[in-house]
């Protein structure tokens, strides 16, 4: 039974005959109710659950991340929808039914603030994994005080560690402590900025793929 909350041209919550309605972030929804399907595991509809399920393995370690690194794209939606939204139509790599991520094509964080200039990634042993990049803060839209964003994504253990707030543009440099149980392991690096005030941030870019020592 649907429940009224404004009188009978406002939203509403249940079903009311073959309309559902529901309340999101503040946003009246409604959908008709899922018509019966004759081929509910069509060939199409297989691929693009595979397709799903890679995107979610991929950034499901990264979810308290996105948080922040997809904010500006959640629009009447979750940061973490925002992310699977690009990644499936970006960084998905593969055929039915082995679909895999594009590395180099994803985005961990999406935004318009200038990003790293140079960066480069390099594996410390018993440490982890050390980042320098070149102090761009005169170009355009950057200063010298927006912080760093890192992520270190190991996809074998399907953990992610991450920076976010980090050392300033003009630093140049920041070290990413990882657990030892990583040793061995080939990890993807990422490198972006977010202003100060944690208002704006930039695209990420893909630093390298390295072996933890």
């Amino acid at each position: 039974m649907g429940v009224y909350k404004q009188g009978i041209l406002g939203g509403f919550s249940g079903k009311v005959g073959t309309v559902v309605g529901s309340f999101w972030k503040g946003i009246c929804t409604m959908r008709a109710l899922a018509a019966s399907v004759s081929q509910p595991n069509s060939p199409a509809q297989l691929e693009q659950r595979a397709k799903f399920k890679a995107a979610i393995d991929f950034l499901k370690p990264l979810t308290a991340f996105l948080r922040v690194g997809f904010k500006s794209q959640a629009i009447k939606m979750t940061e973490f929808n925002a992310a699977m939204r690009y990644t499936i139509a970006n960084a998905i790599t593969g055929a039915y039914p082995v679909f895999d991520i594009d590395y180099s094509k994803a985005l961990v964080s999406c935004g318009n603030l200038t990003g790293a200039l140079n960066p480069v990634a390099a594996a410390v042993a018993g440490v982890g994994i050390d980042f320098t990049w070149d102090d761009n803060s005169q170009s355009a839209g950057a200063l010298p005080d927006d912080k760093v964003l890192l992520v270190v994504y190991n996809p074998a253990k399907q953990l992610a560690i991450s920076v976010e707030a980090g050392n300033t543009r003009v630093s140049g440099a920041q070290s990413v402590n990882l657990p030892s149980f990583f040793e061995g392991d080939e990890v993807q690096c990422y490198i972006g900025f977010q202003n100060a005030n944690q208002s704006v941030v930039s695209n990420s870019q893909y630093v390298s793929s390295l072996v933890v020592l």
